[in-house]
């Protein structure tokens, strides 16, 4: 019985980080279409934009999911991208 707890905990923290990696992409190209809509934002906050985005793809390729979705939701913010 505890096996088959440990196994199904396992099967869904696995799915839980690939539903992570197929997010950040999606988040990746929302930002993408902003900035190529140009958008009436600072030079500030463009090269924060474009940092941010840089990061979450970085910790993407990483593995590191989370903290490449926060660092995009930073970049959306700024975007104001519902």
């Amino acid at each position: 019985m505890k096996l088959r707890v440990l196994v199904a905990a396992t099967v869904f923290a696995l799915a839980a980080g690939n539903a992570f990696a197929f997010h950040c992409p999606k988040e990746m190209k929302k930002i993408d279409a902003a900035l190529a809509a140009k958008p009436n934002i600072t030079v500030a906050q463009m090269s924060e934009v474009k940092r941010l985005r840089a990061e979450g793809e970085t910790h993407h390729k990483a593995g590191k999911h989370q903290e490449a979705l926060d660092a995009l939701g930073k970049a959306e913010k700024i975007l104001n991208i519902q």
